[in-house]
């Protein structure tokens, strides 16, 4: 008998144990994923939260629920990997042996990474939303909230859902403008991006969205400190920018054992194949999920197509066969605009986003890069696609490989 160990009951993690169940024979293999939690949360929804769009009760689900039968679901958490002896270690003591590892053990904010950031003001004058407690507090905040100077800010990336501090700031415009309050409001966007977002064209047009909502981008900022008696955040070139309430998202930084374990970079992603998921150090272990160092973005979406090519790719390496479904960085993501509409963009490791049509060239029925109420009407409608589709490892009609068709480039890009 052989065993496949998870590590993680996030996205990624149930999609592969749902999706590998079916295929891995009962009377060969045993399959167990490891996770501390004893709910499973809807990571998008956080935001929704946030801003008072989701009740509580639209975010999370028991992890039991969504573990199929046939899976052991061990509740701990991990403390070390040992790859040299096929070996891993919990908190508690506990070892479990395996003969294949996959991590999915996503990412996590660290405001503690940044001076003062995590000091006597967090929950009170700063806030995220990347975590449920989080979303919770800033909710309660933003109730009180009646106006002064809003800094909306990005550490350093990769993040989860690089679109993420985006949507928020349209939303907390359009949450300010409900409210009667968005000319007491000045919003400031901090990234340490050159512009509004990594690829140039996409770049332009979210830019342009934040300044005709009199959002203010300051771009090319490496946060040094949180000056908490001044109420400021200061670069390396010590720009100061004050603030009444900072939305921030922290450095986000992989599990510590991938780091202690030796498997991982500087900020404890694993370090991979990109188009395989296959660990660089040992045959036997992949990452998939936010736990990877692949340059594509930290999203849902990348979990979905990467483990629709995955456990292809796991067949062929325990048949004694070349992996060759490889993963292009294909990457889909809808950025909630406000007032009832969004985007949709659509990349891969090569291609930026592009105007156009999704999934289907002319018809759609999702525009590209283009402000609709029907694209807002599908980042609602992914919450009952998550739950019923992508976490059981159901089909989705949707090619995990980037499609070229129904794009186009603009003029002189």
């Amino acid at each position: 008998m052989r065993t496949l160990l998870v590590i993680g009951a996030g996205t990624a993690g149930v999609i592969t144990v749902n999706k590998l169940r079916k295929k891995l024979p009962r009377s060969e293999w045993e399959i167990t994923v490891v996770d501390p939690a004893d709910t499973h949360d809807y990571q998008p929804g956080y935001l929704f939260l946030a801003v008072g769009m989701y009740t509580e009760k639209k975010v999370g689900k028991p992890l039991a629920k969504l573990i199929p039968k046939g899976v052991t679901l061990v509740k701990g958490a991990v403390q070390d990997i040992k790859p040299a002896e096929n070996t891993v270690v919990l908190a508690d003591g506990t070892t479990l042996d395996y003969d294949y590892l996959v991590i999915a053990t996503g990412t996590t904010p660290r405001p503690d990474q940044t001076p003062g950031m995590d000091g006597k003001l967090w929950h009170e004058s700063i806030h995220s939303f990347y975590t449920y407690p989080d979303a919770l507090a800033l909710e309660e905040k933003l109730k009180n909230f009646e106006g002064g100077k809003v800094v909306v800010h990005v550490t350093e990336m990769p993040i989860k859902c690089p679109v993420a501090p985006l949507e928020f700031a349209f939303l907390a415009d359009a949450y300010f403008a409900d409210r009667g309050i968005r000319d007491k409001v000045e919003m400031t966007y901090v990234t340490p991006l050159p512009g509004a977002f990594t690829k140039p064209i996409a770049a332009t047009t979210l830019g342009d969205m934040l300044g005709k909502r009199g959002i203010t981008v300051e771009p090319d900022y490496i946060i040094e400190r949180v000056d908490e008696d001044a109420k400021a955040i200061f670069s390396y070139d010590e720009r100061e920018i004050p603030f009444d309430l900072l939305v921030t998202i922290p450095l986000n930084m992989g599990a510590d054992f991938v780091g202690r374990s030796g498997l991982g970079d500087e900020l404890n992603f694993v370090s991979v194949d990109k188009e395989t998921l296959q660990s660089t150090k040992f045959e036997n272990i992949f990452a998939v999920g936010d736990a990877t160092n692949v340059p594509t973005s930290k999203a849902g979406a990348v979990a979905h197509y990467e483990l629709d090519l995955f456990p292809k790719n796991f067949l062929q390496l325990i048949g004694g066969k070349e992996m060759t479904h490889t993963f292009d960085g294909h990457a889909t993501c809808f950025v909630e605009s406000g007032h009832g509409k969004g985007l949709l963009i659509d990349f891969n490791y090569e291609i930026e986003p592009l105007p156009g049509s999704f999934p289907f060239p002319v018809l759609g029925p999702m525009r590209l890069l283009k402000e609709t109420r029907l694209n807002h009407i599908g980042k609602l409608a992914f919450r009952f696609a998550y739950w019923w589709l992508l976490l059981p490892g159901r089909y989705i009609p949707i090619s995990p490989h980037l499609s070229m068709r129904g794009k186009r480039r603009p003029a002189g890009n």
